[in-house]
């Protein structure tokens, strides 16, 4: 069984967006499990990647940092309308797999999520 991603977003246009873009090639997710309970999906093991918007969900460079070395295998992808995020500097830098702005592309998305699957 594939691995699934999680899409963190408190929009729910476009965590319906993404949703339908992963859906288009069938991979496996879940959708808006809340951050407060992140975590505890991660450490089921089941996850590849999580999908973060940085826009609407509350989070910190300690806080990436912090799951990115508790699980490394998960890698995290952030979406943002914004360009440049300083206060996420250091996690973008060293931790986030890649950025995508929005609204997304749909093609870039899934470039990201199909190398992520190769890559495991």
């Amino acid at each position: 069984m594939k691995k699934k991603i999680i899409i963190l977003d408190a929009n729910q246009k476009s965590s319906a967006e993404l949703s339908k873009i992963l859906s288009t090639k069938s991979y496996p997710f879940t959708q808006g499990c809340g951050f407060s309970l992140l975590e505890d999906e991660l450490a089921s093991g089941q996850y590849v990647a999580v999908v973060l918007d940085i826009d609407s969900v509350p989070i910190d460079n300690r806080t990436i940092r912090e799951l990115a070395i508790k699980y490394p295998a998960v890698r995290f992808l952030c979406t943002s309308k914004d360009r440049f995020h300083p206060e996420l500097k250091d996690a973008i830098c060293y931790h986030i797999y890649a950025c995508l702005n929005k609204p997304v592309n749909p093609d870039e998305l899934l470039f990201w999520i199909k190398s992520i699957y190769e890559e495991e």
